[in-house]
C-alpha cells in the first residue's frame, strides 16, 4: 500500500477572506502523477500556494510531506519547502548566475557548503534533465524549454518527496511543452511523485494520468473516457 504524500480532507481554500474552493478532499500517493486542471481563476494556484505555505489553510485538515497545512508556522515554512520540489510557470532563474551558479546558490541557502558533494549534485541533477553540457550558460542564453528543464533540475537539489508544478508549460510552445512534459515523465517513472496544475489538455491527451478539476468552488475526479 502507497503511502500518501498529500492528503486534504474537507479543506477550504481561501484567498484573504474570499473562498476560492470548498470541501476539497485530495489523497496523492508515493509515486503518483497528478494533473490539476481548470480555467484561469477557478483555483489552481490557490491551491498550490496552500500547499507550499504561501497561503493559510483555516478550515479542514491537510498533510504534506509529513507537515501538518492547518498547524503550519511560518518558521515551519522554509522546512516543507526543503521537502518539496516547486517548479514554476516562469521558471524564477537568475540571470547574473550561470545554471550551475543557480543551482550552487539553491544548494548553499539549504545548508550544503561541501563543494566537491554540490558538484556532484549539480551533475546529477543537470543529468537527469540532459542539461549537464549547458552547466556554463546563463538562462538568458537558453531557449524557453532549456530553462525550464533547469528549473526541475533545481527542484530536484533536495531530493523533495513531491514536485509541485504550477503550469510548467505554460510560457512553452507546443513542441517544447511536449519535450519538458517527457523529462517529468521520466522522474516520475523513476519514482518521483508529481502534482501539475495546467490547462494544456493536449498534454493530458498526450500522457494520461490521474485528474482533478476545479469548477464552481469544487476539485472533484476527472473520469478519463476510453476508446472502444
Amino acid at each position: 500500500m502507497s503511502t500518501s504524500v498529500l492528503r486534504l480532507e474537507k479543506t477550504c481554500i481561501f484567498q484573504a477572506k474570499n473562498l476560492i474552493l470548498s470541501e476539497v478532499n485530495i489523497d496523492v500517493k508515493q509515486g503518483d502523477f497528478v494533473y490539476l486542471i481548470g480555467k484561469t481563476g477557478s483555483g489552481k494556484s490557490s491551491l498550490l500556494k496552500t500547499l507550499y505555505g504561501d497561503l493559510q489553510l483555516t478550515e479542514g485538515q491537510g498533510e504534506i510531506v509529513g507537515f501538518k497545512l492547518e498547524t503550519l508556522k511560518d518558521k515551519d515554512i522554509p522546512f516543507l519547502r526543503r521537502k518539496l520540489g516547486i517548479v514554476f510557470q516562469d521558471f524564477k532563474l537568475l540571470n547574473e548566475r550561470s545554471v550551475h551558479g543557480n543551482l550552487e546558490f539553491v544548494l548553499k541557502a539549504t545548508g550544503w557548503n561541501d563543494r566537491l558533494k554540490i558538484n556532484e549534485k549539480i551533475e546529477a541533477v543537470l543529468t537527469k534533465v540532459n542539461m549537464l553540457d549547458k552547466a556554463n550558460k546563463f538562462p538568458y542564453e537558453l531557449s524557453g524549454g532549456e530553462q525550464q528543464r533547469v528549473a526541475i533540475a533545481r527542484a530536484l537539489l533536495n531530493d523533495p518527496e513531491l514536485i509541485l508544478a504550477d503550469e510548467p508549460t505554460g510560457n512553452l510552445d507546443p513542441q517544447t511543452s511536449m519535450e519538458v512534459m517527457q523529462v517529468l515523465q521520466d522522474l516520475n517513472k523513476k519514482g518521483h511523485t508529481i502534482f501539475m496544475a495546467t490547462h494544456d489538455y493536449a498534454i493530458i491527451l498526450k500522457y494520461p494520468s490521474k485528474t482533478l478539476k476545479c469548477e464552481d468552488h469544487k476539485v472533484f475526479e476527472v473520469v478519463q473516457r476510453k476508446d472502444p
